[in-house]
């Protein structure tokens, strides 16, 4: 196999908890390391909503009308939380998910959902149970208007979630 398809990534681990698979640091991450490279099959949205199970979904938006489908690599199973410790960069044809804060080692990894959605269409309850926890994943535009403000402080809303939600949002950007 050549080096392009042979990925270390030995510096995270799967686990099964309560909330099913989640991915986990086996090293420290700095805030704004590079974590993982997102991959899969790419999907319209017509074919993503006919292949959708709502109860699973484990496609990752990545334009107005494509997605990433499901594999069987740690990018599929990086869980959400309303209180995330890293996010979605979409930089030419790349999905790349980088820290928003320090991870150490033994910390779940997580990125906000919400911040990868301009679809209108899937939704779900949280089970996330972090402190802030907003009880549902849905669309960048339903994002308290404080929240919006730091992912696209912190570089993790990709262009195509800002000019979707632009007209719903409260703040300047």
């Amino acid at each position: 196999m050549d080096s392009e398809h042979c990925i270390d990534i030995s510096y995270l681990t799967m686990k099964v908890t309560a909330k099913g698979k989640a991915v986990f640091a086996n090293r420290h991450f700095d805030a704004h390391s590079f974590i993982i490279e997102f991959r899969g099959k790419i999907y319209t949205m017509e074919e993503y909503k006919k292949r959708l199970n709502p109860n699973n979904n484990h496609y990752l938006q990545i334009s107005e009308n494509l997605f990433l489908g499901p594999t069987r690599t740690p990018d599929n199973y990086i869980n959400h939380s309303c209180n995330p410790n890293a996010g979605i960069k979409i930089i030419g044809n790349s999905v790349l998910l980088f820290a928003i804060r320090n991870i150490h080692k033994g910390d779940e990894i997580t990125f906000d959902y919400s911040t990868t959605m301009a679809e209108d269409y899937w939704e779900m309850n949280c089970r996330c149970g972090s402190k802030n926890c907003r009880g549902k994943i849905r669309d960048f535009k339903y994002l308290p208007p404080a929240l919006q403000e730091k992912y696209i402080r912190l570089g993790v809303v990709p262009e195509f979630v800002l000019r979707h939600s632009r007209q719903y949002l409260q703040i300047a950007i």
